[in-house]
């Protein structure tokens, strides 16, 4: 990467490519220049194209001169990358997990611009998928239910989720660019009875942040901030707005308050870090979508984003599986699992997995977890090799059990 960086910071100051739009520009002066002059007496227009030549042609070999120059970093530059990024031929499978399910790669795909805010794209996206979708495709979509549903053909829920993003993105513009909090405020105000059973702060975490915001002035038309006003004001509107949350929140809300006392000295005081936070609008900011897409049945992140992401992570795995495959002469044998575990990171394992201690399988929804009655656990291809449909000794203790007996387990 150094080597990148070096022939980057070459071309950005070799300068060619300013000098380059000067010469243009200049080109674009004479032109308009004569234009005018012949505009204005017709009788001019040989000398005026005459005079034109030179300057003209000067312009141009200049303007070529400094282009070549740009186009041999650049041929260094794809030299570097070629160098360094190797062609590699993608691992090969004879099993495709997608390749029938064209109906849920389209969900995907139209979740993830909703996210993003393409609306207009995701709309056109969904027209066109609805066109080309075979009957098999749309026989699966009248099966859907919930969200996943409204993310497939039926038009009139998708444009219902359409406005729900776009009020989502309003509200975050709202939030980091204009540092308005207030149609944040009056959202989780609307939804706090449900945001509420979810156990989420997300009402508190946004009146706190306006009490900081009121207390340290930001909010005067001037722009300069002042401390007594916005002590005031942030008084006033814990005194209004916050009030209901002291039986839950007391301790931050006394924090809040004692945060007064040091109002002169507030970067020496204990509560520096909460009022002085420059990653407090950010952090809202998450929190705030994390729970809108929760509210909607979906999650913060877009679905396809973590599978390409996850995808990306993976790939250098299966190609050095393949490698070794390929070496020893093996094949893979399993169609619903990996035969190497992937490093994902925490953030990207969203249930929990069970490895049957007797098969050192791991359990799939045809191969579920049982539960013995002694609270032992083996996956259920295992239970029945070991009871063979009477009774059987757990493999890990005494006791004695029918497989009628055992508990499936739900991860």
């Amino acid at each position: 990467m150094d080597a990148f960086l070096a022939e980057h910071e070459r071309l950005s100051k070799s300068g060619t490519l300013s000098k380059s739009l000067h010469h243009v520009q200049n080109t674009i002066d004479l032109l308009t220049k004569a234009r005018d002059s012949i505009a204005a007496n017709p009788d001019k227009t040989s000398m005026e194209l005459a005079k034109l030549q030179n300057p003209v042609k000067t312009s141009f070999e200049d303007l070529h001169k400094g282009l070549e120059e740009v186009r041999k970093y650049q041929n260094k530059y794809v030299k570097l990358l070629d160098k360094k990024f190797k062609d590699k031929m993608l691992p090969e499978m004879d099993y495709d997990a997608l390749s029938s399910q064209a109906a849920l790669i389209n969900r995907a795909i139209a979740m993830h611009l909703l996210r993003e805010g393409q609306f207009s794209v995701a709309s056109t996206f969904l027209a066109e998928a609805t066109r080309n979708q075979s009957p098999d495709a749309m026989t699966d979509d009248l099966t859907m239910s919930g969200t996943e549903h409204d993310l497939g053909i039926d038009s009139l829920k998708s444009e219902s989720l359409r406005k729900q993003f776009a009020n989502m993105y309003h509200i975050l513009h709202e939030m980091k660019v204009e540092r308005n909090l207030v149609p944040a405020i009056d959202w989780a105000r609307e939804k706090s009875a449900e945001l509420d059973r979810r156990g989420s702060n997300l009402q508190f975490e946004l009146g706190k942040l306006q009490f900081v915001w009121l207390f340290v002035g930001n909010h005067l038309p001037n722009g300069q901030p002042n401390i007594l006003e916005g002590r005031k004001r942030a008084l006033e509107y814990a005194r209004h707005e916050m009030s209901h949350f002291r039986p839950r929140y007391l301790k931050e809300l006394q924090q809040l308050c004692g945060a007064i006392a040091f109002c002169p000295n507030l970067p020496q005081s204990p509560y520096r870090r909460m009022f002085l936070n420059n990653d407090a609008w950010d952090d809202i900011a998450t929190v705030f979508t994390r729970e809108f897409c929760s509210l909607l049945g979906l999650s913060a992140d877009s679905p396809l984003y973590i599978a390409a992401t996850a995808g990306a992570i993976a790939l250098p795995h299966f190609s050095k599986l393949q490698v070794i495959m390929k070496d020893k002469r093996t094949e893979w044998t399993t169609e619903h699992e990996i035969p190497v575990e992937i490093p994902l990171p925490p953030s990207y394992r969203f249930h929990s997995i069970f490895v049957c201690p007797v098969s050192k399988e791991q359990t799939t929804d045809q191969n579920p977890p049982m539960m013995m009655p002694c609270g032992h656990v083996v996956a259920k291809e295992s239970l029945d090799k070991l009871s063979k449909n009477s009774r059987f000794k757990c493999p890990y203790c005494p006791n004695e059990s029918h497989p009628k007996e055992a508990t499936k387990l739900f991860m």
